[in-house]
């Protein structure tokens, strides 16, 4: 470890360059991260709020929520952990001096079951009457207010915001909560008791009509969450693996130059080991040097970003991410070690 640091010293611009390089990788690996948990956060939020462990659905959805009804006469006895959940996507309006409309999720729900009951606000109040509605609270963020009057596109029954909700995303889209009749409204039936049933256990149905799914299964088959996932997860890795061979490749060209200093030290006694040895231990203290600034960066950066950008961070994962990438980094460090073994005491003598 001496020898490595005394050579970091000496070469201050080179290993700094190197330092600087794995930093700005790592930063845009824990951006690229916290956009890939927060675009997954928006699209689960509610489904997490409402401590999701199974989800009915009708059986031709292809478990898909905004595919599936559920009639009263498929409806199974609920129990005490069951909420019965109409879902539609919607186009909110309001009037304050010009239209302002925003899509949105409707959700229906009974004021007797555990989503309603445990509904955590921020402000406001739960929905009471049929014409009273409970808003996302990042719908805030583009001017709705406690008391403001909305309509429903295609309804001409006015709405009275009484609330906002925490964790109100659905499907990447703000949540606005009422009763079920005001969602059959919307449908236009009443022949449907509700789309969904999200339950806070774990349980097993499969009828001629439903069949129920684990939480996993259903957020899997929410439309571009897996894909999306999956893009930000690859992107990450191959940024890991470039981190790598970048720490790999400027260590090899720092070597190349340093030979004959490596011969001379051959020659004065010093084991080949030792010298490899230096060589890993440089690749770890760039590693950990990059990481704590790209970490102290990100953090940073996470002051200045806006409320309605899709970003979160968590910092065991970061962290645990961080150390990830020393390993690669000190991995990196192998590529040279072969040519520093083959050093001889004699080349210090051409």
């Amino acid at each position: 470890m001496f020898l490595a640091i005394k050579e970091i010293k000496h070469a201050k611009v080179h290993y700094g360059l190197i330092i600087a390089m794995v930093t700005l990788i790592g930063y845009l690996i824990f951006m690229l991260l916290g956009l890939m948990l927060g675009l997954a956060n928006e699209n689960t939020a509610a489904i997490d709020a409402w401590s999701t462990k199974t989800v009915v659905l009708s059986k031709g959805a292809n478990v898909n929520i905004n595919q599936s009804l559920i009639k009263t006469a498929d409806l199974p006895k609920l129990k005490a952990d069951d909420s019965l959940v109409g879902q539609s996507p919607v186009v909110v309006s309001r009037q304050k001096g010009a239209a302002h409309k925003q899509s949105a999720q409707l959700i229906g729900l009974r004021a007797d079951q555990p989503i309603y009951q445990h509904l955590e606000l921020v402000a406001g109040h739960r929905p009471q009457k049929a014409n009273q509605v409970v808003l996302a609270a990042n719908l805030r963020d583009k001017g709705y207010r406690l008391g403001d009057q909305i309509k429903l596109a295609g309804q001409s029954q006015t709405l009275t915001v009484v609330g906002f909700a925490k964790d109100g995303m659905l499907n990447m889209t703000p949540i606005i909560y009422g009763n079920l009749q005001l969602w059959q409204a919307v449908k236009g039936s009443n022949q449907f008791v509700a789309s969904a049933i999200f339950s806070q256990r774990h349980f097993n149905l499969d009828t001629a009509a439903l069949k129920a799914y684990p939480r996993a299964t259903y957020v899997n088959k929410m439309p571009g969450y897996t894909a999306q996932n999956k893009t930000f997860v690859a992107m990450i890795g191959f940024l890991m693996v470039i981190s790598m061979v970048i720490i790999g490749v400027f260590l090899y060209i720092l070597t190349m130059q340093k030979l004959p200093n490596y011969a001379v030290l051959r020659a004065q006694g010093i084991p080949a080991k030792t010298l490899t040895l230096a060589t890993v231990n440089q690749a770890a203290l760039l590693m950990v040097s990059g990481g704590i600034l790209s970490l102290i960066l990100t953090r940073l950066t996470m002051l200045g970003l806006p409320q309605s950008m899709p970003f979160l961070l968590t910092w065991p994962l970061a962290v645990g991410l961080t150390l990830a990438l020393v390993v690669l980094g000190t991995l990196g460090a192998l590529i040279p070690v072969k040519m520093i073994q083959r050093v001889q005491p004699l080349d210090a003598l051409h």
